[in-house]
């Protein structure tokens, strides 16, 4: 059954120092051949759930292998959990957990026996790989199904079997690459309170591969964003969004005459329904929406935008239901400095 949420997590791992970084990155260079992968990638990944993110080819998929220990950097310093993952990869292996994306999983094994052979390959003698594996299935749904092949099991469950194994060794670190892939929206939401849970609960940090940017906005703390080999941006999700992008003012009437007067202060006006996204003529994204010439720019444009909107509504006497203030979102962060 797919719509479950896990009950209690199993024992956490040890965690890194308090503030710690478990990924660090300087400079990574990798070529394989005259392809450059990726080229002077730096980031740090911290305690948390972290999102990766990136269009295909940009390199996410050779970064994942080389957190692994399974391709060495051609250049710069990796370090995985205090660990150089070039010279201790079978150490880092038992410390991580992966998920991949592919579906390729055995139709004919069960469930419990696939996640407790993983545990015994990551290092954990058979009788507690077994117990292991039937608490895990538990976690993420699947205790009553945790003796079906995975062959008879849904595109949702074998999501499940795949998290379940990468994660019944109690890792330190999980690499989840696509987890929601083939998912409906039930599963997907499922899904994703599931990793958010694993991330702040299980004490397991998590490293979320994936292109679609309103999944990593529900459930990460933050975001590495990979563009032509490169790392375009890294942090927290609130510095990434903390950008303001205008004010919103939802009117209840007095919309034609607020229009008129933020115009004739110099304000670009966006309208869509009852609400109005006003910018200031020195925002990049209104040059050419106002007619005229711009007014000098102020030192404080936020505050200069602030005032305007209040002289507006006082001027045309227009009846406000919300104001406030427009953030950015991820999306259009990546757009900006990710293509």
């Amino acid at each position: 059954m797919d719509h479950v949420v896990p009950a209690a997590p199993p024992s956490a791992s040890p965690a890194p120092p308090s503030g710690a970084p478990v990924i660090r990155a300087l400079d990574i260079v990798k070529r394989w051949g005259a392809t450059t992968a990726l080229s002077g990638a730096t980031f740090d990944v911290h305690p948390g759930v972290t999102g990766l993110l990136g269009a295909n080819g940009a390199g996410k998929t050779t970064l994942l292998g080389m957190i692994l220990g399974l391709h060495r950097p051609t250049s710069g310093r990796l370090e995985v959990l205090g660990l150089d993952p070039a010279h201790a990869g079978p150490e880092i292996r038992a410390k991580v957990g992966y998920s991949p994306e592919l579906h390729t999983l055995p139709d004919d094994m069960r469930a419990h026996d696939l996640v407790r052979h993983i545990a015994e390959v990551h290092g954990l003698p058979r009788r507690e790989a077994t117990a292991r594996a039937s608490d895990v299935l538990w976690q993420v749904g699947l205790g009553e199904e945790r003796f079906r092949p995975i062959g008879t099991m849904s595109t949702g469950q074998r999501q499940r079997v795949k998290l379940a194994q990468a994660i019944a060794h109690d890792p330190a670190l999980v690499l989840l690459d696509e987890p929601t892939d083939g998912l409906d929206p039930v599963q997907r939401d499922d899904m994703l309170a599931l990793i958010r849970r694993i991330g702040t609960e299980f004490g397991i940090s998590v490293l979320l591969s994936s292109h679609l940017l309103e999944e990593v906005e529900r459930v990460c703390d933050f975001a590495v964003i990979v563009g032509g080999g490169r790392i375009v941006a890294d942090g927290r999700l609130r510095d990434l969004t903390r950008r303001t992008d205008g004010i919103v003012v939802e009117v209840v009437d007095g919309m034609a005459d607020l229009i008129v007067a933020l115009r004739t202060q110099g304000a670009s006006v966006e309208v869509d329904g009852a609400q109005i996204l006003v910018r200031s003529p020195h925002d990049p994204a209104a040059q050419g929406l106002v007619p005229g010439g711009a007014p000098p720019q102020p030192d404080d444009d936020d505050q200069w935008l602030a005032d305007l909107v209040r002289d507006a509504l006082v001027d045309s006497g227009a009846g406000v239901r919300r104001l406030a203030p427009r953030r950015v979102t991820l999306e259009e962060v990546y757009m900006e400095i990710g293509s």
